[in-house]
């Protein structure tokens, strides 16, 4: 869920720079609006560590850049532009900018799906300051198995460790639906297009914040919960999705980002909309009921968005793809688009993808690239860190929940945010490489903090800087970036499934965490499980180093021709 690398280097350099070859390289031969190109590697040239998938991957991603260049700028600006591989890294590729400014807006249409987002973070967290008062209001306070799950008053007659299981059913029920929506999602965007998927997402959130809000038994509340974690699935799976093919590609990575930060403030607003509970134990109901209202606007704002150019192009609807264009990038940008929506699909007519060809040799590597990254992010302990940090903040005399969640979320927010600023610049690769090697460091900081006898008059300070270290790094990679690679890595054909399967896979292992964690913590200790999470990390670093290719500052189409071809 692998040896580092060295990746091959070269940039592009245009007619009117001074041209450099290198010696690795031969010469690339432009033809007049194809996409032939010979990119040429001296044999023995390439360091003995270098992964052959990363390699050649990152090889097609320079062919596909100098022919999309090519093709683009001999049609849209009708002069031809020679280019030869130089010095530099391949990776930092001179993305192709636009000419002047675009007369489109993107950003409004961003915001509503991002109201998904908001979703998102907010059912996540809503649970954790309402369940003790909604547990009392129902009649099932005395019993921790029946918080979640089952339908009598009676305290638990069990064994503390079956109590121990249900009582981590109570989280586990919106997970569950959640990882149904997932792979639900990515059906429904193929079928219908973004915009129409997003509204029926609607009905579910709609549905399930009323049942939550109005519950009088548990069944109920166990119906409303699923009915939700049903709509935040979908929304996990859509909402990079739309980001992806509506972003203009020099501003993609920022704005692909923003789903994660809004997942944060969603986080955010479900615990200051607990603040309220101490003084009207039903404030609860009220916590649930909100939610209803930017799932209404969700539904209400996608009637008035454009649906994604690149959905419409591959149903043969050329008009309406267009006109999507002009409204969300100018009318300028119009031919440049379409251009390279029709480059990336000459000489393939072929329909969207079934389930099983995402298990073809033709994409499984890609596929296999966006379940793993998915796994990582969850099996290096995010939300052991979370579940932890209260008692890590009263350890150092930080005594209120509020403030121990409040510090925990800052930390998220900021560090995505600053995510959001270098997503475009530093790349999307190396944020994930930073990322996983800072939360590898926080980990050990943690264990250590929790057994070395030297350490223990600082353990309380240690555990909270650990904690707050590893908040920030996660944030500033390894939260968002996942969901906005797939989208890009993934051919159009197979991507609204194979983000849902992605984000199946995040589903299924946050539920299977959340369902054993504890178990598992009591077997080993809690600074053994941090280590191994250390140790998940640090097989993450290796894993990027030698399987993920950068993506910044390449058009969607660019990428799908350079990992995709065509069979």
């Amino acid at each position: 869920m692998l040896a580092s690398t060295h990746l091959i280097k070269g940039n592009l350099g245009f007619e009117r720079s001074k041209r450099r070859v290198l010696p690795c390289f031969g010469e690339v031969r432009e033809r007049n609006l194809t996409l032939n190109r010979n990119l040429c590697i001296r044999s023995g040239s390439i360091c003995s560590g270098l992964s052959s998938g990363a390699v050649s991957m990152g090889a097609e991603l320079a062919r596909a850049r100098n022919g999309i260049e090519t093709v683009v700028r001999s049609s849209v600006k009708s002069r031809s532009v020679k280019a030869q591989a130089s010095g530099g890294d391949i990776e930092d590729l001179t993305p192709i900018n636009p000419q002047g400014k675009s007369s489109g807006t993107v950003l409004p249409f961003v915001g509503v799906a991002c109201l998904g987002a908001i979703l998102f973070g907010y059912h996540l967290g809503v649970v954790n300051g309402a369940l003790e008062y909604l547990s009392k209001d129902l009649g099932i306070a005395e019993n921790t198995v029946l918080q979640g799950i089952a339908h009598s008053t009676a305290p638990c007659r069990s064994s503390p460790a079956v109590c121990s299981i249900y009582k981590r059913w109570v989280v586990s029920t919106l997970l569950a639906g959640a990882t149904v929506g997932s792979f639900t999602g990515g059906a429904l965007a193929d079928k219908f297009g973004r915009t129409r998927t997003f509204q029926f997402d609607a009905i579910p959130l709609i549905i399930g914040a009323v049942l939550t809000a109005t519950a009088q038994t548990v069944q109920t509340m166990i119906v409303g919960r699923l009915l939700a974690g049903v709509g935040i699935g979908i929304s996990s799976a859509i909402v990079p999705l739309y980001i992806s093919e509506i972003s203009p590609t020099e501003i993609r990575g920022a704005l692909g980002s923003v789903n994660q930060l809004f997942i944060c403030i969603g986080i955010l607003a479900a615990l200051v909309a607990g603040l309220p509970l101490a003084g009207n134990p039903l404030w609860w109901r009220t916590m649930f009921g909100i939610a209803a209202v930017p799932s209404i606007l969700l539904a209400l704002g996608m009637a008035f968005s454009p649906e994604s150019p690149r959905w419409l192009f591959q149903q043969g609807k050329i008009p309406e793809a267009e006109k999507s264009i002009r409204t969300l990038n100018g009318k300028e940008r119009v031919a440049e688009v379409m251009y390279e929506l029709r480059t990336a699909s000459q000489g393939s007519a072929e329909q969207d993808a079934g389930w099983f060809d995402l298990f073809s040799s033709r994409y499984w590597k890609v596929v296999s690239v966006g379940a793993a990254l998915f796994l990582f992010q969850q099996f290096a302990g995010i939300n052991a860190v979370v579940y932890y940090s209260t008692a890590v903040f009263r350890s150092a005399g930080i005594v209120s929940d509020v403030a121990a969640s409040a510090l925990v979320g800052a930390a998220n927010v900021f560090g995505t945010a600053i995510a959001s600023s270098l997503m475009d610049r530093q790349g999307r690769k190396s944020l994930l490489i930073t990322s996983f090697a800072g939360m590898a460091v926080s980990m050990l900081l943690l264990s250590l903090s929790f057994t070395w006898k030297v350490l223990a008059p600082y353990s309380g300070t240690l555990a909270v800087v650990g904690t707050v270290l590893y908040v920030l790094s996660f944030s500033l990679g390894a939260g968002p970036v996942p969901a906005l690679l797939l989208p890009e890595i993934f051919a159009s054909r197979i991507r609204a499934k194979a983000v849902a399967l992605s984000l199946g896979m995040h589903w299924i292992s946050n539920f299977v965490i959340g369902l054993y964690f504890l178990s598992v913590v009591n077997k080993f200790g809690i600074s053994s499980v941090y280590l191994g999470f250390a140790g998940v990390c640090l097989l993450a670093v290796l894993y990027i180093a030698g399987n993920v290719v950068e993506t910044k500052g390449r058009s969607l189409e660019e990428i799908e021709l350079a990992l995709n071809p065509a069979t």
